[in-house]
């Protein structure tokens, strides 16, 4: 007779969640109020970029990671579209050069000067227009240099050839209606859509096609993400036909029931995944939560495994996530957020415990 294991291993389950000193955090920062649903703040190793309210158009403070404090009214900021920023994303290959999306239908690229800006950035490396609506989603390519995909309202997906400005390829017609969210695979061959009339999508760039769907995926009306997973599975965050919010697991191969279902609450705010490939742990922060919820997920059933919960005091009103290599592994750190307030952005340290 075999004693089932009432707690599972893990090597993960005692991942704690820190918040700096409150000399660490950036102060005085006034965070865009756009209603969409993006993390409004983009993190790496040298940098952290973050959406801000701007009069007349759409701007972004670029600050150096060590510039912490109280950021002054008058710092330079990037403040070359004419409407408010939506989303924007740091290059994985080169740490200065990020992308924007905007309400002006256009995507910018912008290169930081090395210490950071000391005037307002106006003019743009590259402008790429080819959208018709306001551009809502932009993300660079895992592997491949200078190529970033923009999604709008048009319901256009747009792959770009960052260094001559050119279209690689037009996604039209895959979507009847609003994309929420865009994830590549791993290697870069497919990528993953969450939309609006409730399917996901795995679609392959050059083939212009849609691999897999799964219709329905969350009942529920309201925003839903998908991500890739490193083995190719795919998480979804969205809510149920009772505005419960639900995570899920899906098997590319097999999209027909989700390998995994969860529901977690009923409040209202949009569910932003973030993933670590490195050690499976899949973090979920709602907007307009104060917890950070991560799961571990694993070969077996039930594949989603709640670890823990961080709670803070105040509201999220977007989320940074800095990759691996800005991490301070000597003092065990596993992941960093950058948590933004109304007035401030604060990070926020998981470490794994050593004995």
């Amino acid at each position: 007779m075999s004693f089932r294991k009432v707690v599972r291993q893990s090597k993960f389950r005692h991942v704690f969640g820190q918040p700096v000193k409150t000399e660490q955090c950036y102060d005085d920062i006034r965070v865009s109020r756009v209603t969409w649903d993006s993390t409004f703040c983009a993190v790496n190793p040298s940098f952290v970029a973050i959406i801000v309210e701007a009069s007349g158009g759409g701007a972004f403070l670029v600050l150096p990671l060590h510039k912490t404090g109280r950021i002054d009214k008058s710092y330079p900021t990037v403040c070359g579209h004419t409407g408010p920023v939506l989303d924007i994303d740091w290059c994985p290959h080169n740490d200065h050069v990020i992308a924007s999306g905007s309400e002006d239908c256009t995507v910018m690229v912008w290169q930081i000067p090395e210490n950071g800006l000391s005037q307002p950035l106006t003019e743009p490396v590259v402008v790429l227009e080819g959208h018709s609506k306001r551009v809502g989603i932009v993300t660079w390519h895992p592997t491949a240099r200078n190529v970033l995909l923009s999604a709008g309202c048009d319901n256009v997906v747009l792959i770009w050839n960052v260094g001559t400005a050119e279209e690689l390829y037009r996604l039209d017609g895959l979507h009847p209606d609003l994309i929420y969210s865009v994830s590549w695979s791993r290697d870069g061959s497919r990528f993953c859509t969450a939309c609006k009339d409730k399917s996901i999508r795995v679609i392959d760039p050059r083939r212009g096609t849609v691999v897999a769907e799964k219709e329905r995926a969350h009942e529920g009306a309201r925003p839903m993400r998908a991500i890739f997973l490193a083995d190719g599975k795919i998480f979804t965050t969205g809510f149920s036909r009772m505005s419960e919010r639900q995570l899920a697991l899906w098997d590319t191969e097999n999209l027909e029931e989700p390998m995994g279902l969860q529901e977690l609450d009923s409040s209202n705010g949009a569910l932003l995944p973030f993933y670590d490939p490195d050690t499976n742990v899949v973090y979920v922060c709602g907007k307009g939560d104060s917890s950070i919820r991560y799961f571990e997920i694993t070969e077996e059933p039930p594949y989603i495994h709640f670890l823990n919960t961080f709670t803070s005091k105040e509201p999220q009103r977007g989320m940074g996530w800095m990759p691996k290599r800005g991490l301070d592994v000597s003092k065990c750190e596993i992941a960093r957020f950058y948590k933004l307030h109304e007035r401030k952005c604060e990070p926020i340290i998981m470490t794994v415990p050593r004995k």
